[in-house]
C-alpha cells in the first residue's frame, strides 16, 4: 500500500525524535564495534601508525590471536579473572541475607522505649571506644567515628524501622565507584589505615595463643584437610543420589564431580610451591616438605575413594530412573559451585595454621597484612571490598522485589504444617527465588568476566607483580598505555567470546533450573 504525504511526514518526525539516539548508537556503538573487529586483524600500533609516524596497516590475520595465547603473562591475567570471580557466590548469597533480614517485621513494641534503649546502648558503646582509646589499646579516632556511625544507624533504625534501613543498605550504591576504591584504599593502608589499627591490638593479644597452639598446628591443618576430604565424599554421594533418582542426568553429574575435586587436586599445589621453582623434576619430588606429602597422601585417597564409587555406580550399578542428559546442570553449576570455593576456602586456611608457628615466632609477632600492596593478600583484599559492595547493591533490590510475591499462603501451610523456618526458607522461599537468582547470577557472571579494571586502576595499578590485573585491565594496558591497539582488541574479541558462551550456556541450562 503506498504511502500517503501524512504518513511521509508522521515518518519523518518519528525518525527526527529517533535521530539522536540514532546517531548516538552508530558513533559510540555500531562504528567502534566494526573498527574493533578491523583491529583484531591487523598490527594498527599507536607507536608506528600515528601522526607523525605515517607506516601502513597491514593485515595480520590470526597473529595477534597467536600471540595472546604464548604470552607468558596472559595466563596469570586470565587465572585472576576467574579468581575475582570467587565472590560471587558470597555476594550473591550476602545480598540473599540482607534481603531476608530488610523484609523482616521487626518493628515491634513502644517506639519512645525502643529509642532510648538504642540510645543508651550507643553511648555506652562509643564510651567503651573512647576508654580504649585513652588506655592505648590500639583505638583510633577513626574507630570511634566508625563505632559512632554504626550507632546513629541504629538509631536512625529504631525511629523509621526497616525503611531506614533499607535505604542505608542501598546508599553505598550511589557513591561513586573511583570516591569508593578511594576510601577503600586507605581502609586497607599498612601503616595508619584504620583495619590494620584494629587488627594490630587483637592480632597482639592472640600472638601467645598462636604460639600455645603452634605444636599443634599441623595436626590442625590436617584435620582441616579431612574435613574437605569429608565434605567431597559428601557431595559425591549426593550427586550420586540425584543422578540415581533421575533428578540428575550424565552431563550434571560429571561437571558436579569435576567442580567438586577441584580444591582436592590444586591442594598440593597451594601448600608445596616449592617444586615449581626447581628445574629438575625428580629433584623437585625429593625436596618437597613432609605436608606437602601428607596433602598429596590424603588428597589421593579422597580422589580415588570418591571418583572409584563414582564410576562404580556409573558403569557398573546404574540407575533407577532415567532423565535428560543435562537435567539438574543448574544444580551442578550453583550447589557444587559454591561447595567447591567452600572447600578452597578451607585449603587455604589449613596453609595459614601451617605458617602460623613461623609467623607468631617472628620478633614483632603476629601483625597485620599489607593488603593491595602484597602479592598474595592484593586479590582477597579486593574480593573483600567486592563483597561488601555486593551486600547492599541492586541484587539486594532485586532480592527484596522477589520476596515481595512470594504467595503468603505458602508459608502458612508451612506453619500448619510445622515447618521450622530453614525448611520453610529451602522449600517455600528459595524455589520461589529462582527466577531471580537466575537473572542475579547472568548479570553478576557477566560483570565478573568484565570487570577489575576500575579497582585494579584506582587501587593497586594492576599490581602488585601483575596480581590484580584482569582481562579488562591487561586490555587497557595493552590498548592505551603501550599503543597496541590491534592486540587490544583481539582480547577483547577473546573476552567477548567468553562472556557469549558463558551467557548462552546459563540461558540454556540455568532457565530449565529454575522451572524445575
Amino acid at each position: 500500500m503506498a504511502m500517503t504525504k501524512k504518513d511521509v511526514k508522521d515518518l519523518a518526525i518519528g525518525v527526527g525524535f529517533l535521530l539522536p539516539n540514532i546517531l548516538g548508537f552508530l558513533a559510540f556503538t555500531v562504528i567502534p564495534l566494526v573498527m574493533s573487529i578491523y583491529m583484531a586483524f591487523t598490527d594498527w600500533n599507536l607507536e608506528m601508525h600515528n601522526y607523525f609516524r605515517s607506516e601502513p596497516i597491514s593485515f595480520v590475520w590470526f597473529d595477534n590471536f597467536v600471540k595472546l595465547f604464548s604470552d607468558p603473562d596472559f595466563p596469570q591475567y586470565f587465572g585472576n579473572t576467574f579468581f575475582m570471580m570467587i565472590g560471587i557466590p558470597f555476594g550473591v548469597a550476602g545480598s540473599l541475607v540482607a534481603a531476608l533480614l530488610l523484609n523482616m517485621d521487626f518493628v515491634k513494641g513502644d517506639n519512645r522505649k525502643r529509642l532510648t534503649v538504642t540510645m543508651i546502648l550507643t553511648a555506652v558503646m562509643v564510651s567503651c571506644f573512647g576508654l580504649l582509646a585513652v588506655l592505648g589499646l590500639g583505638g583510633t579516632g577513626m574507630m570511634i567515628l566508625m563505632v559512632s556511625l554504626v550507632g546513629g544507624v541504629f538509631i536512625l533504625g529504631s525511629i523509621g524501622g526497616k525503611t531506614v534501613y533499607r535505604t542505608l543498605f542501598y546508599f553505598p550504591y550511589f557513591t561513586a565507584g573511583v570516591a569508593t576504591y578511594i576510601l577503600w584504599k586507605k581502609l586497607y593502608s599498612p601503616e595508619n589505615g584504620p583495619i590494620n589499627n584494629a587488627l594490630r591490638p587483637l592480632l597482639d593479644a592472640l600472638t601467645p595463643v598462636a604460639i600455645l597452639i603452634s605444636p599443634a598446628c599441623e595436626a590442625i591443618g590436617i584435620g582441616l584437610l579431612v574435613v574437605v576430604g569429608l565434605f567431597y565424599l559428601c557431595m559425591v554421594r549426593r550427586k550420586l543420589r540425584l543422578w540415581r533418582d533421575g533428578e540428575s542426568g550424565s552431563v550434571s553429574i560429571w561437571l558436579g564431580m569435576i567442580l567438586s575435586s577441584l580444591p582436592l587436586v590444586f591442594a598440593w599445589w597451594w601448600v608445596s610451591p616449592t617444586w615449581l621453582h626447581i628445574a629438575g623434576k625428580e629433584e623437585a619430588l625429593s625436596l618437597l616438605s613432609r605436608n606437602a606429602n601428607w596433602v598429596l597422601l590424603l588428597m589421593l585417597i579422597f580422589l580415588g575413594i570418591g571418583w572409584g564409587r563414582f564410576l562404580y555406580n556409573f558403569f557398573f550399578v546404574g540407575r533407577k530412573y532415567t532423565c535428560i542428559i543435562d537435567r539438574g546442570i543448574g544444580d551442578s553449576t550453583i550447589v557444587d559451585g559454591s561447595a567447591m570455593v567452600l572447600n578452597m576456602a578451607l585449603v587455604g586456611l589449613c596453609c595459614v595454621f601451617w605458617i602460623l608457628p613461623e609467623m607468631a615466632a617472628a620478633e614483632e609477632g603476629l601483625t597485620p597484612p599489607n593488603w593491595t600492596s602484597d602479592y598474595y593478600w592484593a586479590k582477597p583484599a579486593l574480593l573483600i571490598m567486592g563483597f561488601w559492595g555486593a551486600i547492599g547493591s541492586n541484587n539486594m533490590l532485586l532480592y527484596l522485589a522477589g520476596l515481595s510475591g512470594v504467595p503468603q499462603e505458602l508459608y502458612e501451610a508451612a506453619d500448619i504444617d510445622g515447618a521450622t523456618p530453614w525448611q520453610r526458607f529451602w522449600n517455600i522461599t528459595w524455589p520461589q527465588l529462582s527466577n531471580v537468582t537466575f537473572f542475579i547470577m547472568i548479570m553478576a557472571v557477566i560483570g565478573g568476566l568484565q570487570g577489575g579494571f576500575d579497582m585494579a586502576r584506582v587501587m593497586t595499578d594492576g599490581g602488585p607483580a601483575g596480581s590484580t590485573t584482569t582481562l579488562a585491565y591487561y586490555i587497557y594496558t595493552q590498548g592505551f598505555g603501550t599503543g597496541r591497539l590491534g592486540y587490544a582488541s583481539a582480547v577483547s574479541w577473546l573476552l567477548f567470546l567468553m562472556v557469549f558462551i558463558v551467557t548462552m550456556f546459563n540461558w540454556k541450562f540455568g532457565n530449565r533450573y529454575t522451572n524445575e
